[in-house]
């Protein structure tokens, strides 16, 4: 995921360049240089319009809003899908990107949360809004399978899955004495990797493709 901000912080970096260098080609014409609109973002018609800072340095660039899409975005941390990066008040220069408020919203695949978990790990979709977690895990000296499905959601800006069953595939007297062991082995809670300072996890689903996750902060910095 760090490597997914950044990228988008890079992308909207390159964006912001376009457009400059776009507007001072409009401008070069002959006649009177055409008016230009001021860019929104997606579903932001009610919010408050940024203002541009008084303090704006030669070297960087300030944008009201931006909107930035992508099907797919793959990066050391795992791929996601659908990204939709939404920002506002935002401010490039040589050192990286301020945004007055970032919206990420993406659907995160279990492979990828499954990677950051650990080794022997598998999270799907159990149905009914439920995540399912198989586990490899040594349990009163026996090696086994956990398996367990679980409510999931955005807690503390973190990610946490919360088993309701759990099943060691074993005698019931194995499960009973290993239950609570068990139980911690397959609850999960993580923060959403990568992540800047001013950011968090506010809202997670399960879907037939992943994990659908929005995340929001406000001053968020993004370095170079």
């Amino acid at each position: 995921m760090k490597h997914f901000l950044l990228g988008v912080g890079t992308t909207l970096a390159v964006l912001a360049l376009a457009v400059l260098a776009l507007l001072l080609t409009l401008g070069s014409g002959g006649g009177d240089a055409p008016a230009v609109p001021t860019p929104t973002a997606s579903g932001s018609a009610s919010a408050p319009t940024p203002q541009a800072p008084a303090d704006l340095a030669p070297e960087e660039t300030w944008l009201g809003s931006v909107d930035l899409r992508s099907a797919d975005v793959v990066s050391p941390d795992g791929e996601l899908a659908d990204v939709v990066a939404t920002g506002s008040g935002v401010r490039f220069s040589p050192e990286g990107l301020r945004a007055e408020r970032l919206d990420i919203d993406a659907t995160i695949p279990y492979a990828t949360v499954a990677s950051q978990v650990g080794t022997d790990v598998r999270i799907y979709d159990a149905g009914g809004g439920l995540a399912g977690i198989e586990r490899e895990v040594t349990v009163l000296g026996r090696d086994v399978t956990v398996s367990a499905t679980g409510t999931v959601e955005a807690d503390g800006g973190q990610l946490l899955i919360e088993p309701e069953t759990v099943d060691l595939g074993g005698p019931a007297f194995l499960d009973a004495a290993a239950s609570a062991l068990a139980r911690s082995l397959v609850t999960i809670r993580e923060d959403v990797p990568g992540v800047p300072e001013g950011m968090a996890l506010t809202d997670v689903e399960v879907t037939d493709a992943g994990f659908a996750a929005s995340l929001a902060g406000a001053d968020v910095t993004i370095a170079r």
